[in-house]
């Protein structure tokens, strides 16, 4: 099923009293499993030496007891599960990314895209540094890395690489005696702060997170801010606050953070059932039934049903046993691919208008599959409704949109797209009220990005945008100078 690719997730956790914490990383990974899917990965530190293990895979399928148990003891643990939005998906790849430095070792896990990485990465390549993986990650590990050599500890290492790297980065790192965590000035990524009550302090990019592993959240960190825990405590590095305006993404809350998040004060929960509300509103429509895409449609459609009355239905159902893992059928069956990841209740929808919710239209065709088989259980009339805006630009912030060519908003009208969907109206949240959506505590309506619905970018558009930008290419330049050379 064609949909936005998710980010990643990050944990870390500093502990004095537990040992299990191979185990409380597996934990905390299964809770933010829905932010990547291609690959996970834990390193524990025990007592200087980090022992790690990462691979492609889901959480489960990459960890087993033995392998959590052969990861050993330790008082810090990192944490990763990825999703690929620079670098294509293979072993190399997987996180945390592990330097071992003349320094002392060092672990990172990153959540997020780097705007300069390509220009960051030529120029530690024309310095003699060899890179073994194609992710914006490693470049980072290189700067803190390079500035640990001239500075006096790894948080002032840090602190210069984020005066050196642009976009979007929440990252938990580890060196031998510190857990770091750090959000970008934007704070584009979510990335919080809780305690347990053993004293453990942990990071995560979510609060479901800590709920797995029994952490109460303290707060979100602030944009631009850098954490450190260890033995003295935990203390704030703020000299990178208020160096950009608040542009954290409003897409955490219509699709990838989890329900059961709180992000920057806002409940997830709460902003989709908001989105399904503000959509009953700007696009009413007589029906029988509202039914949601599981699984981030349903909130939505449960706030569209109350602000309009229609009653709320549960009109598919999802198989929750498919994973990255399931087989695709052959080109002749994909048009079945639809069939086997849903389901329709069809005493549900026989019969009736149906008012369908979804959390977004990429390409056109996963809608377009889901309308005929909502059509094919009976529906009467099929109108289709979207929680976010139209997409119309690539998101350079860890989304996996990279360029407008397969985004059908940008080709096609509403109109348009209904037709090609099969749907007998279409109607999207608009920019204004998907900035309205999070009730935030601390965020107002103007400190949300949305930058794939408006074009509004908080930063300089990358020089190199694609995905796979670092995939054996060899520069134009280059390839022209040796020309000259041989010739």
């Amino acid at each position: 099923m064609q949909k936005i690719g998710e980010e990643c997730g990050v944990f870390g956790i500093w502990s004095p009293a537990r040992s299990d914490l191979a185990f409380t990383a597996y934990y905390a990974l299964f809770a933010l499993q829905h932010r990547g899917q291609e690959a996970a990965g834990i390193a524990v530190n025990d007592d200087g030496v980090f022992h790690y293990h990462r691979d492609l895979g889901l959480v489960h399928e990459v960890f087993d007891r033995e392998e959590l148990t052969k990861l050993g003891p330790g008082n810090i643990a990192v944490g990763h599960v990825r999703y690929s939005t620079s670098g294509v998906s293979n072993r190399s790849n997987a996180q945390p990314v592990v330097v071992k430095h003349i320094k002392g070792a060092m672990a990172l896990c990153h959540n997020g895209n780097l705007v300069n990485s390509y220009e960051l990465r030529s120029e530690l390549e024309n310095a003699g540094c060899i890179f073994h993986s194609t992710t914006d990650t490693e470049v980072i590990s290189y700067l803190i890395t390079r500035a640990r050599l001239h500075t006096g500890s790894i948080e002032e290492a840090v602190n210069e690489t984020v005066s050196r790297i642009h976009g979007a980065f929440s990252l938990v790192l580890m060196s031998p005696t510190k857990l770091i965590a750090v959000r970008d000035p934007h704070g584009f990524r979510p990335l919080c702060y809780g305690k347990c009550p053993d004293g453990s302090v942990v990071f995560a990019s979510e609060t479901c997170a800590l709920d797995a592993v029994g952490a109460t959240l303290v707060r979100d960190l602030k944009p631009g801010e850098i954490m450190v825990a260890d033995q003295n405590g935990v203390r704030s590095i703020e000299d990178h606050c208020g160096e950009a305006a608040p542009s954290h993404c409003v897409f955490e809350y219509i699709y990838f953070a989890r329900p059961d998040s709180i992000v920057d004060g806002a409940s997830v929960h709460e902003a989709r059932l908001r989105a399904g509300s503000f959509l009953a509103l700007e696009h009413p429509v007589q029906a029988d039934v509202v039914i949601g895409v599981p699984d981030s449609g349903l909130d939505a459609a449960l706030g569209y049903a109350r602000q309009s009355g229609i009653p709320y239905g549960i009109g598919l159902l999802k198989n929750k046993y498919i994973g990255r893992t399931f087989i695709s059928p052959g080109q002749a069956q994909r048009e079945d691919l639809v069939k086997i990841k849903l389901n329709p209740i069809a005493e549900t929808i026989r019969g009736k208008r149906v008012v369908l919710i979804d959390d977004s239209i990429v390409r056109g065709t996963t809608s377009e599959r889901i309308v005929r088989l909502v059509r094919e259980a009976g529906a009467k009339e099929v109108h289709f409704r979207v929680s976010a805006p139209p997409f119309m630009n690539p998101c350079y912030y860890g989304t996996d949109i990279d360029s407008r060519e397969h985004l059908i908003a940008c080709h096609h009208t509403i109109p348009e797209i209904a037709q090609i969907i099969g749907a007998d109206s279409l109607g999207y949240l608009s920019v204004e009220n998907a900035r309205k959506i999070a009730r935030s505590t601390i965020l107002h309506d103007t400190d949300y990005c949305a930058a794939c619905f408006d074009g509004r970018y908080p930063t300089e558009i990358p020089s190199e945008t694609s995905k796979d930008r670092f995939e054996n290419k060899i520069p134009k330049e280059w390839i022209e100078k040796h020309k000259r050379k041989d010739s």
